[in-house]
């Protein structure tokens, strides 16, 4: 395709030195893999442009982006962890933003003319943005260091020596969203940028978009947001917009993943009352419940499947991939009290993890000031024989979300995250395992297991209640009927029934049809050939 591919055979290695030092390598190199140049070629076909075009407008900025990443890793121990991450993340970003893009005509609303006019403008926009979207953790992200011992730092351009690098341990969730400004004209170019300052509209949501302002971005905030959940998704194994098919990753890597993110980016640790769990020397304690749903509401946003509805089969699971530590019974479940230097006290039931799965040991956080009492047995201890008893209390997972009241309806946010999931792709249509389908020129909601997936994808809002999950996904069916959305049967009645067709015995589901279906999909083009609505 390109000349330049070719002058630098084989696939590029991160070139290490004694003492993990590595030597920068030149764009030719870093790009010359063949999963890098499938993913450029297939940029250059969604770019619609010729080859000089492109090699101006986008081979450019990604050979600039491409020396500044070098072999740096994405994420520590979430996704894209390894050498060279960082790249295959930005131009994956960029192949899911460009699909995402031929979507849309832009400016939405405009006449077609316009929309003619601005069209390339647009899709060079769109790619900037997702391009840039993670570059900003070499500023606040990595610590780099060159061979003359001296601090390296992006803006002072591409290695030119060899380097080693660790993560910043102090680094902030989220930080690196501000810094990509900093890199933006290094990587995209004046010419580009002062073709691009013509247009208003594109100028300002590109602007947001540089300084992680998404909310403000409009459309082109939407598409990067996306593209990057495609690009995670894909990489811990899920199957993000059904156009690829998944890797067959193994279910113990994406549980790990999910583990390290939420102890980095979610789960609160060493608390001195309300905590999700406690890091002692030898043993890292999460409060059951709190672990298992959070990791399965993460697994599920990032359209992973296959991930248990219940917690005693997901406990298992751990117990069988060596995830988690067996007690002294051989079960997964352990029962501890835990006491901090405050004086308070309470009893749990808990995961036991070995800290070197989640962190290197020069990154571990500070270990718990106080006290993990484990019982010697999974059966409840009996209470003190005293003068004067105190109850315990039982043991329950402390959550730092607040829980809504009782009374809160939730059927308006099933139905914002039904549209969501359905133009994020997360939540598929028409396959054989889908909770939803096109039926009668509408869309069927399969029930119990649509309401089931978003109590698991949100468990902050379950009761926990006298009923169980039942009683849980009832009670949220309820509040969607509340709505007044979907048809009913002339006998009155809610629910429809589906049959399958194939082959016997006949399969039949059970669920909603909604009135009005451009609420939450943009079109019902056909329906299901495999689903036969029928009466009764």
């Amino acid at each position: 395709m390109f000349r330049w591919f070719h002058r630098q055979k084989g696939h590029s290695q991160c070139t290490r030195e004694p003492d993990n030092w590595h030597r920068p390598e030149r764009a030719t190199q870093l790009l010359s893999p063949a999963h890098r140049r499938a993913l450029i070629q297939h940029i250059w076909q969604h770019t619609a442009v010729s080859q000089g075009q492109f090699a101006t407008l986008y081979l450019a900025p990604m050979k600039r982006y491409a020396e500044l990443v070098q072999h740096f890793p994405a994420s520590e121990n979430h996704h894209h962890a390894h050498p060279g991450g960082l790249l295959d993340h930005g131009l994956e970003i960029v192949l899911y933003a460009l699909k995402l893009r031929q979507s849309h005509l832009l400016p939405s609303g405009a006449s077609p003319e316009v929309q003619s006019q601005q069209a390339q403008a647009w899709t060079a926009a769109v790619t900037y943005a997702a391009l840039l979207h993670d570059i900003g953790k070499l500023v606040t992200d990595l610590v780099v260091e060159d061979h003359t011992g001296k601090r390296w730092h992006p803006w002072h351009g591409p290695l030119q020596i060899p380097y080693r690098f660790h993560h910043n341990p102090d680094r902030q969730y989220r930080l690196h969203s501000a810094a990509t400004g900093l890199l933006a004209v290094a990587v995209i170019g004046r010419t580009p940028l002062d073709w691009l300052s013509a247009y208003p509209d594109i100028w300002a949501a590109l602007l947001h978009s540089i300084a992680g302002q998404y909310e403000h971005a409009g459309i082109l905030g939407e598409l990067v947001i996306r593209a990057d959940q495609a690009s995670t998704a894909q990489a811990l194994g899920g199957n993000p917009m059904q156009a690829l098919v998944a890797p067959k990753h193994a279910l113990q890597r994406k549980l790990l993943d999910g583990l390290r993110y939420l102890l980095h980016e979610v789960l609160k640790l060493n608390g001195p009352e309300a905590s999700d769990g406690w890091l002692t020397e030898d043993a890292l304690w999460l409060v059951s419940k709190t672990a298992s749903d959070k990791l399965r509401a993460h697994l599920l946003s990032l359209g992973i499947a296959g991930i248990p509805e219940r917690n005693t089969t997901l406990f298992n699971i751990l117990q069988e991939h060596g995830l988690v530590l067996s007690n002294t019974d051989g079960k997964v479940i352990w029962r501890a009290t835990v006491q901090s230097p405050s004086g308070w006290t309470q009893t749990f039931t808990l995961l036991k993890l070995a800290p070197a799965l989640i962190w290197e040991l020069d990154h571990r956080p500070p270990t718990f000031a106080g006290d993990i009492l484990v019982e010697t047995t999974t059966q409840p201890p009996e209470a003190p024989a005293t003068d004067n008893p105190t109850p315990a209390l039982p043991a329950q997972p402390l959550s730092t979300e607040m829980r809504p009241s009782p009374g809160e309806n939730h059927g308006a946010q099933f139905l914002d995250w039904l549209r969501d999931g359905i133009r994020q792709q997360r939540l598929v249509l028409n396959t054989p395992v889908a909770l939803l389908h096109t039926v009668d020129g509408t869309l069927f909601l399969v029930s119990p297991g649509i309401f089931r997936r978003y109590l698991h994808e949100h468990p902050e809002i379950a009761k926990h209640g006298q009923g169980g999950e039942s009683n849980e996904w009832q009670a949220l069916q309820k509040q969607f009927e509340q709505l007044g959305l979907h048809r009913k049967r002339e006998n009155d009645l809610n629910l429809w029934t589906c049959e399958v067709c194939g082959p016997p015995p006949i399969k039949r589901l059970h669920g909603y049809l909604l009135l009005q279906p451009e609420r939450v999909i943009a079109e019902v083009a056909f329906d299901n050939p495999y689903l036969r609505l029928v009466s009764g």
